[in-house]
């Protein structure tokens, strides 16, 4: 354990822990763009950075490990001017779209700028002039709104494991894309969509939601995806009983925030007018609607009309290994061992 002060309080971490997490755990505020628990530490956006007493310069507080006996002061006039300087850097190559812009209200860039009182950049020069990249039917990619923090080629690589995407280039000419500049479409690119998740701007934007509500107008639903039997935790955004957006869960335990293509974008069949919305029975060669109660008594009644040899039952990745263990629990109490599952076809 080493003890530090920051912002005149005494407080115990563990060795090892960031002067950011210190600040995070004492309930301190820090802007960050960069940062993300999960990801590994690079300190590139320096948005963080705080006045460590007999330092020479301000410090990224994302990747430095607190010290015993260090103090730390997170909001002094030399760090505030910093952080303002920084802003005023990113945003005089930016577009200044904000009133359209899918993700106002939702930005950390908007968010900071509003804190610190940045209307505009007090820098002029060239701007970048990138394509707008709306090849692929799942997100949307200006890397004129890149602020190049890194956070979606870092997931790529390291949580995903695609590797996709990655800087090309230096400086001006900085860029996040596939190598080449090849289209996504051409990369190892799976379309799990965590890059979006993870874009603190307006770079990346998923096509679901586009021109459809702004964050403040759509609620947050947890939910668990269907797709498969793994269970992994969604967060739905919801308006008007339509989603219109999904993205990981990160506090669910099974999958950490992390998402498949299908759980992220695969939501259309929501709102499919194709769905059934109450049970079907056969009367007369013709299914017509009928209620569970009248649906289920008729399933019951068929199986107790034949051998339970005569019964073979197909098991769905779609449900809990609890329903599953259900069902062959039911099936055997029946009379049959002709049990498969669809996840082994």
């Amino acid at each position: 354990m080493v003890k530090l002060t920051i912002n005149g309080r005494n407080i115990e971490v563990e060795a090892g822990t960031t002067i950011l997490q210190a600040a995070e755990k004492m309930g301190v505020f820090v802007p960050t763009f960069c940062y993300d628990p999960q990801l590994s530490l690079v300190g590139a956006c320096r948005m963080c950075v705080v006045e460590v007493e007999g330092a020479r310069a301000l410090v990224a507080s994302c990747c430095t490990p607190a010290g015993e006996g260090m103090v730390v002061q997170t909001d002094t006039e030399r760090v505030l001017t910093a952080r303002r300087a920084n802003l005023s850097l990113l945003l005089a190559n930016h577009p200044l779209d904000c009133l359209t812009c899918e993700k106002a209200g939702n930005c950390r860039l908007q968010d900071y700028c509003y804190l610190y009182g940045i209307e505009k950049s007090e820098f002029s020069g060239e701007q970048k002039e990138f394509n707008l990249d709306d090849t692929n039917p799942f997100f949307v990619r200006d890397m004129n709104k890149c602020i190049l923090c890194g956070l979606c080629v870092r997931t790529c690589h390291e949580i995903n494991g695609a590797g996709a995407i990655e800087f090309i280039k230096r400086g001006f000419d900085s860029k996040v894309t596939p190598a080449f500049d090849d289209p996504l479409e051409k990369s190892s690119c799976v379309f799990c969509g965590m890059c979006t998740d993870v874009c603190p701007v307006g770079a990346l934007t998923p096509r679901q939601g586009m021109g459809k509500g702004r964050s403040w107008d759509l609620d947050k639903v947890k939910t668990i995806c269907p797709y498969c039997g793994t269970g992994c935790g969604l967060e739905l955004f919801v308006k008007d009983n339509v989603v219109m957006g999904v993205q990981g869960d990160v506090d669910n335990p099974v999958n950490r925030g992390q998402t498949c293509v299908k759980g992220h974008f695969g939501v259309d069949f929501l709102s499919s007018p194709e769905r059934l919305t109450t049970p079907l029975i056969r009367k007369d060669g013709v299914l017509v609607e009928a209620s569970w109660t009248e649906a289920l008594d008729l399933v019951a009644s068929k199986l107790k009309e034949v051998k339970g040899t005569e019964i073979a039952g197909l098991a769905s990745a779609r449900v809990t290994n609890e329903e599953n263990y259900l069902f062959q629990k039911l099936l055997r109490m029946l009379g049959t061992n002709s049990i498969d599952h669809c996840a082994r076809l």
